[in-house]
């Protein structure tokens, strides 16, 4: 019954020769999309092991890899493997009520390690290691099951386990095939979404989200165990469930990204992490047991990079969107090393621009010691030397409207010392975003209006203030008895029984906003935004923002607001790291080697209000929401010290709310921002205008005369003229359009 693991080669290659002939003749694509197509990829299954991750035909590159250019990591992974020679595999907790935080469950990531180096030297000793590990992970994970218990949040450790027993299958004896495989397939069985609901803290996933949850593992075990003689009815009906759930997130993540970059989350933590683990395991999987490049047939995966160019600040840092926990704001780049090398390995002989690009952006980052696949840099032998690196030019375009990710980023330049800005709107995407609809963040030498808050869990910090519109550069409109949707997160045991969320005033819907207007130019970048139905539709009638970028460090941010109610209470609010000095209607605020001014026009009754400072940080409907304090046993305590202090700069420290002084049901907001370095002592002056319906400001800078007027009624709209030495530089209406951009750059 599992002696088709024991098959040759070659027979293997005649019976794939015949089954796949289209593959080799003038069209590969088509024949590989018709077998897609009509499900005929089963039948090119190949029947030898190993066929997870690489096959016996692929083997010879890989081990040369392993022993050549990329010798010093398999040297190291050798030697990781050493001291569990003589260890006696002991469980040190295994009921744990959380396993990701235990080690036990990285028993299938030895395993996988020992499979490996065993076909690499085929030195016997790393076999039997690889069996010992194997068959104490599989009764651990009966262990968990019979509890009730998780194995990890993430499925990588099982993974690996899976590919172990494929990697020595073909060095077990018929009775190892029928206890070990059998037992690891019920074991995966056991975990399968369709079988039970999920355990505490255990991750499931869908494909509209990261998907390296146990949901993914439906495709892996199906694969490993096809035609295996276990049980080839559950095997193939797994099989089908995960191929039917990873080609459901390829065309999800292809409508996300469209022609420009993203994925299925904006909060870089997971788009560079284990998010993109799932399209490389896939293709890697597919490509391996039935020999057609699925990977072609999904050409938006490598535009990732040109998304993360548009995110990555100077020093490595990024914006902080979404749930990122502010505590350095570091691109999270510890992925990226193998994340390239495997866009390299798939997309170099379709996308050379892109692969340029990603050869510099891969000098740009360091390799992490090990991968969540530990084999898996030794598997991409595909470099194309031929293709030379890179990196972006030195002059890119003022603004990118990344529109089904809901962003638009703006920068004066590349340099450490220019001006960045991301607006957030619009979009498709609610996965580990926040009620921030118009929002904006804006970055030069220091982050200077922020997206406050972090994100620990346990505590009511995150959904009850860290998530929120009151921690973002938005307006909010309080509505008396308001309830607050809820987001992910619970309280910590001291912070028992969970009141009700905080009516910050603020939006109720994720999405729900719409980009009326994009432009830029090497002048200007400008946007508009309604978002008006991301809030309470009893509280809110029209909530649209115009935000023009003017290059190098000046940005004018008009809001028409129009409430439901005169006395629903409006505020317009600016997040800063250190403690701003309020002057009449402006303020200053600095951070690291930044400045941020900005100043008042509208409402003409404005009332500047800053709050923040120690106990007040995160203050939200009446009393602060700070850092949890976890006792001991309670879940997340073991990961505390990851729980940044109240005080931490990143998380903003103080706020400033713009109020109108009377209450009116409709309210105009004008303000003229300007950044620097601390050199700048003061900000240009300005003069409020209006004329026909239209309401706006001038100021002159470095030489320059700027004039612009927006719609103060109607749909949005305005006009911009800028002036240089006397001479017009530029006079034109606003776009009342959403430009389209062609090219990366």
């Amino acid at each position: 019954m599992v002696e088709l693991c024991r098959r040759h080669a070659g027979l293997s290659f005649w019976q794939r020769f015949l089954k796949g002939f289209c593959l080799l003749t003038m069209t590969p694509l088509l024949c590989a999309s018709e077998a897609l197509e009509t499900g005929d990829w089963v039948q090119q299954i190949r029947e030898d092991h190993p066929r997870l991750y690489f096959n016996a035909d692929r083997f010879p590159a890989i081990r040369a890899k392993a022993l050549g250019e990329e010798r010093a990591r398999f040297d190291a992974m050798k030697g990781s493997l050493d001291p569990l020679f003589d260890q006696e595999l002991v469980f040190t907790n295994p009921l744990i009520r959380d396993g990701t935080h235990s080690t036990e469950h990285l028993l299938g990531t030895q395993a996988a390690k020992a499979a490996f180096v065993y076909l690499v030297i085929e030195d016997r000793a790393y076999l039997e290691l690889s069996k010992r590990l194997l068959a104490r992970v599989i009764e651990y994970y009966h262990m968990r099951h019979e509890a009730q218990l998780n194995v990890a949040w993430t499925a990588a450790s099982r993974m690996n386990a899976l590919a172990a027993y494929d990697m020595i299958c073909n060095d077990l004896t018929e009775a190892e095939r029928s206890e070990i495989g059998g037992s690891l397939f019920r074991a995966m069985d056991n975990m399968m979404p369709d079988r039970r609901e999920a355990f505490f803290r255990e991750g499931v996933g869908t494909p509209e989200m990261g998907f390296y949850g146990t949901r993914c593992l439906t495709w892996y075990t199906g694969l490993v165990f096809h035609k295996h003689g276990i049980d080839d009815e559950r095997a193939t009906e797994l099989l089908m469930m995960g191929y039917r759930d990873y080609i459901s997130l390829l065309e999800h993540r292809g409508r996300v990204a469209g022609d420009v970059g993203g994925s299925a989350s904006a909060a870089l933590n997971y788009a560079m992490g284990h998010y993109a683990w799932a399209e490389f395991d896939f293709f890697h999987t597919f490509s391996s047991a039935t020999g057609i490049n699925m990977a072609a047939n999904w050409p938006y995966v490598p535009y990732l990079l040109h998304y993360i160019l548009w995110n990555w600040l100077p020093d490595g840092k990024q914006y902080g969107y979404g749930d990122v926990d502010h505590v350095t704001n570091d691109l999270p780049l510890q992925d990226m090393h193998m994340h390239i090398a495997q866009m390299i390995h798939f997309y170099g002989d379709t996308h050379p621009e892109l692969i340029a690009l990603a050869k510099w952006m891969r000098t740009q980052v360091d390799k992490k010691e090990e991968e969540i696949i530990p084999f898996a840099p030794f598997i991409v032998t595909e470099n194309y030397d031929e293709i030379e690196p890179a990196g972006p030019p030195q002059t890119m375009r003022t603004a990118r409207h990344f529109d089904n990710m809901g962003q638009v980023f703006m920068r004066s330049g590349s340099g450490p010392d220019d001006t960045y800005a991301l607006f957030t709107a619009g979009g498709l995407l609610d996965m580990h975003r926040h009620y921030d609809n118009n929002n904006f963040v804006i970055f030069r030498n220091g982050f200077l209006a922020l997206d406050s808050g972090s994100r620990p869990s346990p505590g009511l910090h995150l959904p009850f203030y860290y998530v929120r519109t009151v921690a973002h550069n938005c307006i909010t409109i309080y509505m008396p008895g308001e309830e607050m949707p809820r987001y992910w997160g619970f309280p910590a045991e001291n912070e028992k029984p969970e009141p009700p969320h905080p009516n910050d005033g603020g939006q109720n819907k994720i999405l729900g906003s719409t980009i009326l207007a994009f432009d830029q130019n090497e002048h200007y970048a400008y946007v508009a935004s309604d978002a008006t139905d991301s809030y309470h539709e009893d509280k809110a009638e029209l909530v649209l923002r115009q935000f023009v970028f003017l290059p190098p460090d000046h940005f004018v941010v008009f809001d028409r607001v129009t409430s439901t109610e005169a006395d629903y209470p409006k505020r317009w609010l600016l997040h800063t790291a250190a403690e701003p000095a309020v002057d009449g209607p402006q303020f200053q605020a600095d951070h690291w080697e930044g400045r941020i001014f900005s100043r008042t026009l509208l409402p003409d009754d404005a009332d500047l209000t800053k709050i923040g400072g120690e106990g007040k940080q995160f203050w939200s409907d009446g009393r602060n929401w700070p850092m949890p304090v976890l006792e001991p046993g309670e879940w997340g305590y073991e990961t505390r010290d990851r729980i940044p202090p109240d005080d931490h700069d990143l998380l903003g420290q103080w706020r400033i709310e713009v109020t109108p002084g009377d209450a009116r049901e409709a309210d105009l907001f004008l303000h003229l921002i300007q950044v620097g370095d601390h050199s700048l002592e003061s900000m240009s002056a300005s003069t409020l205008k209006q004329q026909d319906g239209r309401v706006g400001l001038g100021f002159s800078h470095a030489g320059r005369d700027y004039e612009i007027l927006f719609n103060s009624v109607g749909q949005a709209g305005g006009r911009i003229a800028i002036r240089e030495n006397g001479q017009s530089l530029l006079e034109e209406e606003l776009s009342q359009q959403v430009k389209q951009q062609v090219g990366l750059f």
